[in-house]
């Protein structure tokens, strides 16, 4: 450490003791001190007046039932510890899934993650009628996506590959697919890239009246591989799996219908297709709606499948085009008439709620210049619909309800920052989870007209530690990008002083889908940058061009050119720092994850004369090297456009690195390869650059497990003190 700093540090550690206790990164990352209760395991019952959730009953596993108006009592006991015993064994419950009437509770054990939302599971099965418990399949285990029938007579699940469906009278088990096989053939699950980049892990369902299973097919045939090496033996393991990258083939994806009577299964015709990111049944009428998407994802086609005794009958019902790419969310609803549903899009030029029919006819519910976030459901009695947006600005959440027809919109949120909720069945009540900038999660029971029935919890103790550290304020500010204002925060140090000049560590992500200027509690992240700010620093934050809540635009600006309009905003903004009387305008670093780290890259060599620090953890550092559905949707492929991909990869920008550089990875990382940090090495030891590197052998793109994450951060603020 160089010795002004160090006498600076000690100044400051002195200082920080006299105004409060003082922060360090094992007291975030290793001690977790400063992570908050929450309210788990909640799932709404059938009458929508009665909630259940997993409880502790004598140090066991337990499933209690509550009412919504009387939640903080002790609750009636519904599958006690004596229940869940199998073979002698206590079963540690991960999950559950009741069937429709309630009358059996599928139970998840020994769940293990694959990738970022698919796992593996030992499933159980339990008659609250018999108390009797099996497994679901001695011979075919671990499984994953179990679920009962409609009807609960049945349950499906997926084995290496397979669709299996167990008849639970006579115990027989039914193989609906028999072509499974890793790494070439997928049914009723997702390939990688479907989880990763439509966020569907779950590709069957069953029709309302238990008769047939609707179900994807993956032909990964054409996929090339990549593969990862996990070092943990004498010698290390080989992982090779199905990964297309920009401009390469994808997997062939098609959707059939079995017909569980017959035994008997159907492709469905869907016509010209790349992508099928979504299916789903009516709950009511045996209607399927299926969705596909061309390569360019700028169009999108909703499908209505009938099927009958004889055939399966498939229709486009609506169609939605864009000049750049339509999004895929879960803001999809099929009313109890089975023949209207709510879906939302950015047609109009902000995201709102949409009423469709099958005839085709749309009818737009929500209108304003701003951005539905979140679809909640909607009371069919009364026709009301609730939901989440961004009305009172893009970094606020705020609940709303209003009128099937457009009309008494209300706001039912009463404090401004991040409201969601949880509605029961039947939308009588909904947990609401609150927080803002300041104030960690505060999770109350309401009403459906908004009206805190119950606090659930208050992280009062996590409130009260935190009033022991004088932490500094967030405060919300507003930048000068090259092309208007920017939402951003700053947090100074608590004993700031305008007359001195400072260091100025400033967070970033900056890409499509997530923003980090939000008026939210962020956890441990918010007390990382609380330590820098103990230690000296102001610490920034700013949401470029094409991030979220501010209409498709703003969103849709960086369209075939990711990080060239962002890279060019973070320039701007680190330059208006360096004008600030208070700000050192030689020690301004910048710091990112995965697309953060990729932004980070660009901004320490196209932004070299402003950044003199930058921290890439997990960077993109060329978007050849990443996923294909991901990729092409903002950038179209590489033979198309290929200046995009070129112009604004720090790849081809080494030879201008001036700072202090820090590359981090995990080389197990399934998502933003490792190859990305390979490549860029490559080519800052062909510039002649010196930069810092570390890795972290067999860690996916998270990068935690045990003692990891400390680590990390330890590293990360040791080399920020130094260079900084």
């Amino acid at each position: 450490m160089k010795l002004r700093f160090a006498i600076f540090t000690v100044l400051l550690l002195g200082a920080s003791a006299l105004f409060g206790q003082q922060l360090s990164v094992e007291k975030i990352w290793k001690n977790y001190e400063f992570y908050g209760a929450y309210v788990s395991g909640f799932r709404s019952m059938n009458d929508g007046n009665y909630f259940s959730q997993i409880s502790n009953v004598n140090g066991q596993d337990a499933i209690t039932k509550h009412k919504f108006t009387d939640s903080n009592a002790k609750g009636e006991v519904i599958v006690s510890p004596q229940m869940l015993q199998f073979e002698g064994k206590a079963l540690e419950m991960d999950d559950y899934f009741f069937n429709s009437d309630e009358s059996k509770v599928l139970i998840t054990t020994q769940s293990e993650s694959i990738y970022r939302r698919s796992f593996s599971a030992v499933y159980y099965l339990l008659d609250l009628e018999t108390k009797k418990i099996q497994a679901l399949d001695n011979e075919r285990q671990p499984q994953t996506l179990a679920e009962y029938s409609p009807d609960g007579k049945k349950v499906s699940y997926i084995f290496e590959n397979n669709l299996y469906v167990k008849d639970l009278a006579s115990g027989t088990v039914a193989q609906v697919t028999n072509d499974g096989k890793r790494n070439q053939v997928i049914n009723g699950t997702t390939d990688w890239v479907y989880e990763e980049e439509f966020a569907i892990i779950k590709g069957y369902g069953w029709s309302p009246d238990s008769k047939y299973i609707a179900y994807l097919r993956f032909d990964e045939s054409d996929v090339r591989e990549f593969n990862m090496i996990y070092y943990q033996e004498l010698y290390p393991d080989l992982y090779t799996f199905k990964y297309p990258k920009a401009g390469e083939s994808n997997s062939v994806v098609t959707a059939h219908v079995y017909n569980l009577e017959k035994a008997e299964q159907e492709k469905i015709d869907l016509g010209d297709y790349e992508y099928i990111p979504r299916l789903k049944w009516s709950s009511t009428s045996n209607k399927l709606i299926v969705q596909t998407m061309n390569r360019h994802q700028n169009t999108l086609k909703y499908h209505l499948v009938c099927p009958k005794e004889a055939t399966v009958d498939a229709k486009v019902f609506f169609e939605e085009t864009s000049e750049t790419y339509v999004e895929i969310d879960d803001n999809l609803l099929i009313l109890s008439d089975g023949n209207t549903i709510l879906r939302t899009s950015e047609s109009d030029g902000y995201n709102h709620i949409y009423q469709l029919s099958f005839d085709g006819k749309s009818t737009q519910i929500t209108k304003g210049d701003w951005d539905v976030i979140e679809f909640l459901g909607i009371d069919e009695k009364s026709n009301i619909v609730y939901y989440t947006s961004a009305e009172n600005g893009a970094i606020h959440r705020s609940i709303y309800k209003i009128g099937l027809d457009g009309k008494k919109k209300t706001l039912i949120s009463s404090s401004t920052g991040s409201n969601d909720a949880d509605f029961s069945n039947g939308m009588k009540y909904f947990i609401k989870t609150y927080s803002d900038a300041s104030t960690p999660p505060v999770y109350t029971l309401c009403d459906n007209k908004g009206k805190e029935l119950s606090v659930l919890e208050n992280n009062m103790q996590l409130k009260n530690r935190l009033q022991a550290y004088n932490l500094s304020k967030k405060e919300f500010v507003e930048f000068n990008g090259v092309e208007g204002k920017l939402n951003g925060w700053m947090i100074k140090p608590a004993d700031f002083d305008p007359s001195k000049k400072y260091p100025v560590y400033v967070n970033i992500y900056g890409g499509p889908g997530a923003n980090t200027v939000a008026n939210e509690w962020d956890g441990m992240d918010y007390m990382y940058h609380q330590l820098l700010a103990q230690n000296g620093y102001i610490v920034v934050s700013v949401d470029p061009r094409g991030t979220m809540y501010r209409g498709e635009a703003f969103k849709k600006s960086t369209y075939l050119e990711l990080g060239k309009l962002e890279t060019e905003d973070f320039i701007a903004v680190g330059k208006e720092l360096q004008s600030y009387d208070y700000v050192d305008p030689e020690r301004i670093g910048i710091m990112g994850w995965s697309y953060g780290g990729f932004m980070t890259s660009l901004c320490m060599t196209k932004g070299a004369d402003v950044y003199s620090m930058g921290i890439a953890v997990a960077p993109v550092t060329n978007w050849r090297y990443y996923d294909n559905i991901y990729t092409e949707r903002f950038m179209r492929t590489p033979a198309e456009n290929g200046a995009g991909y070129d112009d604004n990869s720090p790849i081809n920008f080494v030879d201008q690195l001036k700072g202090k550089y820090l590359l981090i990875h995990g080389a197990g990382d399934d998502n933003v390869h490792y190859q990305n940090t390979m490549e860029m090495i490559n080519a800052l030891v062909k510039a002649d650059k010196q930069f810092d590197l570390f890795i972290y052998p067999n860690k996916n793109h998270g990068i935690y497990g045990g003692n990891t994450r400390n680590h990390l951060f330890n590293m990360m603020f040791e080399y920020t003190l130094e260079n900084l």
